[in-house]
Order: structure tokens, then C-alpha cells, then sequence
């Protein structure tokens, strides 16, 4: 059986995906054409701060500290 916590992680990983994809906000291939290794790098860069910005907010929510802007709207 795998490590709870590679599983714990995994887990995290996989609830996190989709806010991780939609604060990248990263537009789809074309169909039928692929990405250079230079682009798919560039992606990845912009995929692993998308994801430490969800993680981050999700943290926020959880804690309650989401409102630490002085009340500003």
C-alpha cells in the first residue's frame, strides 16, 4: 500500500487541479498540432505558480484569513 501521505498529496493535487488549470488560465493545442518543448516548459513555469496560488488560497479560506485587506471591498 502507498504512503498516506503520497496519498494525502495526491489527493490534494487531483481537488486542486481545477482551480490550479483555471487561474492559469492556459488556452488548449490546436487540433492535431503540439507543443514545443520551449512551449511546454513555459507552461509548466506558469502552471506551478498557478498551483502554489491555489494552494495558498485554499489555506486562506480554510484559516479564515482571507479578509486580512483591512475590510477594503
Amino acid at each position: 500500500m502507498a504512503d498516506p501521505d503520497i496519498q494525502r498529496r495526491y489527493k490534494e493535487f487531483l481537488d486542486l487541479l481545477p482551480l490550479t488549470l483555471s487561474l492559469a488560465g492556459l488556452p488548449p493545442s490546436d487540433h492535431g498540432r503540439y507543443f514545443t518543448a520551449d512551449q511546454i516548459e513555459s507552461r509548466l513555469f506558469t502552471i506551478r505558480h498557478a498551483w502554489k496560488a491555489a494552494r495558498q488560497v485554499v489555506r486562506e479560506c480554510i484559516s479564515g484569513n482571507s479578509g486580512q485587506g483591512g475590510g477594503e471591498a
